[in-house]
């Protein structure tokens, strides 16, 4: 087995058509073919790449081959956003009068997803705590068909036994599909711990420029197929020129990793040893009540941390206006860091109720470690919390 940087460079080179050393933008919405028959099998190849655009493209299969190579699964495939990749996956592998189950701490999209968009098509859910593997099989009900899990999760950063909820899933034929956008590949395998299907939000890390939306699904060719079948029909497909954008990101996510891995552990010390800071959600920290579990599925833990201060909703608001290198916006896992306000970036997906539910205290920062130098950033949120502790 290559190493992650190797392969993040190498990987797409069997599916490279030309002698260019960079690849080509595959700048076409359809492909011509040599007669009938090749034409007709062009037509019904699963994830193929010289059909028509909505089918696939050469930029699509550079990116999947990567990204599979990264997850070490048999294949992936790309989408037009992380949640076109969710919603894709779960309209191929669910129908009316099935049931899911997803976690209580995890993104608001996938929340919504869960509670709002499956309901109206007959498949019923639950939510469950994710630390509790118990909790997972107390759900299971003769009709429970899929387990979407998301670890770390967003923005609380709690922690799911992939392991102990793969075995529960298999021994009674349930799919697991685990959301792997915070931990990427390079931190996280999920299916070394027996998950059956990963994606990403590859907008985020997998991208890391904050200059395109894009997602990818890594698993079993034979499951990758039947969500593709669906993706045809759904039509989120990803332009060329963003795919060509994820590729090139993907050749750095080996070199940018270590720096957010860094960023994320010396702010997270920093700021837990604050007055002002009631309390830090980041696995990386032996005060984080799953850091044993965390430490043994993964091998680093990221920059995305969730910050509580004591000053609530107000101080919360303060500390972000009082940062100078981190930008109050809704992304992450770019090269600058982000902050944001989840409870208030939710507000348009999940009702009051809904977020309560979720366990997000309404004064929760989520701060997203750039690769800023390490020593910039920890003074930067440190003066932060300095200021607000005087206001």
């Amino acid at each position: 087995m290559s190493g992650t940087s190797t392969v993040a460079i190498h990987a797409d080179r069997g599916i490279r058509t030309d002698r260019s050393v960079a690849p080509p933008i595959y700048q076409t919405a359809a492909f011509s073919a040599a007669d009938a028959e090749a034409f007709a099998q062009a037509a019904v190849d699963p994830r193929g790449q010289d059909f028509y655009l909505r089918f696939g493209n050469p930029n699509h299969a550079q990116v999947a081959a990567v990204v599979a190579e990264l997850e070490r699964t048999e294949a992936a495939m790309v989408t037009a956003s992380g949640m076109a990749a969710l919603t894709t996956a779960v309209l191929a592998l669910v129908s009316a009068g099935d049931h899911v189950i997803g976690q209580q701490s995890t993104y608001g999209g996938t929340a919504s997803v869960l509670l709002n968009l499956l309901p109206r098509l007959g498949v019923s859910t639950t939510l469950v705590d994710q630390t509790d593997p118990t909790a997972f099989e107390k759900a299971l009900t003769p009709q429970t068909r899929l387990i979407l899990l998301e670890t770390p999760s967003n923005p609380l950063l709690q922690v799911t036994d992939l392991r102990a909820v793969a075995e529960l899933a298999r021994a009674h034929d349930v799919l697991t599909v685990a959301d792997n956008t915070f931990a990427t590949p390079l931190n996280q395998r999920p299916t070394d711990f027996g998950i059956d299907l990963v994606w990403h939000s590859a907008t985020k890390y997998l991208n890391g420029h904050t200059d395109i939306s894009a997602g990818v699904l890594a698993g079993p060719a034979e499951l990758l197929d039947r969500i593709w079948d669906t993706g045809v029909l759904t039509g989120a497909v990803l332009g060329p020129f963003d795919a060509w954008l994820l590729l090139r990101g993907l050749r750095t996510l080996p070199l940018r990793l270590p720096r957010h891995n860094a960023n994320g552990q010396a702010l997270a010390e920093a700021l837990q040893a604050h007055p002002t800071v009631a309390k830090v959600h980041y696995p990386g920290l032996p005060s984080h009540p799953q850091h044993e579990l965390a430490s043994s599925q993964m091998s680093g833990f990221g920059g995305v941390l969730g910050i509580e201060l004591t000053g609530g909703f107000e101080a919360a608001d303060a500390f972000l206006g009082r940062l100078r290198y981190p930008r109050r916006s809704a992304s992450l896992g770019g090269v600058e860091s982000l902050a944001v306000h989840p409870a208030s970036m939710w507000r348009g997906m999940l009702s009051e109720d809904q977020i309560a539910g979720s366990g997000v205290p309404l004064g929760l920062i989520r701060l997203a470690a750039g690769t800023e130098d390490t020593a910039d950033l920890v003074a930067d949120a440190l003066a932060a919390a300095d200021a607000v502790a005087h206001t």
